[in-house]
């Protein structure tokens, strides 16, 4: 229990807020609003369950903040109180058991799908993907701060609907992170070329949110350690940013890493050394440089399976909170059944039929947490024995037929 006593620890956020011990569901996309954007039935029902389980922070899915800019066509968007009462019955079943809900915000950038009527970013640089996303156009003054206002509103509803905190989300190529890179940021003005120009989207949207917020309620940010693409978005930029998101005081600041390009959050495309995966995570080294430039909280999430390299991680000072997102889908009470002894580890299903040309295709790992989470909103417990066939033969069906 030894292990399990290091996480149970509480922990003192930079603003005063207290989260109750050291392990974070982190987000992942639900996918599963009502028509416009309106939080579900399913979305609540599925919180509930996973505030059931005893975790200190639970970080939402993609929350836009701008109708007209969509990740995924049925994404929760918070622009205005219109679902203020949903906002508010979501922060109460999520936090009944102790868990605080934080809401992360997201605008896609040029990672919208061409559902959407116009798509901006930093720049016009378009997605490989040309088929699935159009090319954007570059945002002008007006829009990018039109798009900071955004974010803090966003913020502040979340405070008035009882969410105990907010995530910008600032890695895995959506705007944020389009702004952060060379690749993606071409610009000439204030808000390109050097590295302090292009990361002051990401330090305008904090302090926008800070304002409206106030001192005492926690605003965390998602960050690349890097990009992993020629000409992106580096670890050494990574480290300067994180140094300058410190000095503004945030919160917390979650460790994730790569674009819809290199999924490294995936673990894909990366070459772990051995010394790296006895640490389980994937970004272990990184957390390691970013201690020793921040004292701000540090989240680490992705790749973690072991109760005790979790504890050792924080004991060693490493970072303060351990992130798992996946693990989650299939056992929703895993924060507890720690804690309890139920458990010291968790290891997911390989999701995979055998066939590489099926198993190399990405839809399939994500349609398999998806209807975990399905299930879980429609007021049951996941299955970890779902078999990967049936999740393949649904795709198809409402793909194909």
């Amino acid at each position: 229990m030894k292990f399990a006593n290091t996480l149970q620890q509480p922990f003192t956020l930079p603003c005063g807020v207290t989260i109750p011990n050291r392990i974070v569901k982190s987000a992942m996309s639900e996918n599963n609003a009502n028509k416009g954007g309106k939080p579900s039935e399913r979305i609540i029902k599925l919180y509930k369950t996973w505030g059931e389980g005893g975790s200190g922070i639970l970080i939402s899915g993609n929350v836009m903040m701008d109708s007209k800019a969509l990740n995924e066509p049925r994404n929760v968007v918070v622009e205005d109180e219109t679902y203020m009462k949903e906002l508010k019955e979501w922060a109460q079943v999520s936090q009944k058991h102790g868990s605080h809900l934080w809401m992360q915000i997201n605008h896609p950038g040029r990672q919208s799908p061409k559902f959407n009527k116009e798509v901006v970013s930093a720049s016009d640089v378009q997605l490989p993907m040309k088929s699935m996303f159009p090319k954007p156009r570059p945002m002008t003054e007006e829009e990018i701060w039109k798009a900071i206002e955004g974010f803090g509103d966003c913020a502040l509803i979340a405070k008035k609907a009882g969410w105990k905190g907010v995530q910008i989300h600032g890695a895995h190529g959506y705007l944020v992170s389009q702004f952060l890179s060379t690749l993606t940021n071409l610009r000439t003005d204030k808000w390109g070329g050097t590295l302090g120009n292009r990361a002051r989207f990401a330090l305008e949207i904090y302090r926008n949110m800070r304002r409206k917020v106030g001192a005492n309620f926690p605003i965390g940010i998602k960050i690349n350690s890097a990009d992993f693409q020629r000409g992106a978005f580096t670890e050494e930029e990574s480290l300067e940013v994180i140094d300058m998101l410190s000095a503004e005081g945030l919160d917390m600041i979650e460790v994730s890493g790569g674009t819809y390009e290199k999924a490294a959050m995936m673990g894909a495309g990366k070459k772990i050394k051995e010394s790296t995966q006895k640490r389980e995570a994937y970004f272990a080294d990184f957390i390691v440089k970013a201690r020793a430039k921040t004292k701000a909280p540090l989240l680490l999430t992705g790749g973690f399976r072991t109760l005790q390299v979790m504890s050792k991680a924080i004991e060693n000072k490493e970072l303060d909170f351990v992130g798992l997102a996946r693990p989650f889908a299939v056992f929703p009470h895993l924060s507890k059944e720690f804690f309890e002894g139920i458990r010291t580890e968790v290891h997911i299903p390989a999701v995979k039929t055998g066939l590489k040309f099926i198993d190399k295709m990405g839809f399939l790992d994500i349609s398999y947490f998806s209807e975990q989470m399905r299930m879980m909103g429609k007021g049951d417990l996941p299955d970890p024995k779902l078999s990967v066939w049936s999740v393949l033969f649904n795709y198809i069906k409402k793909t194909v037929f």
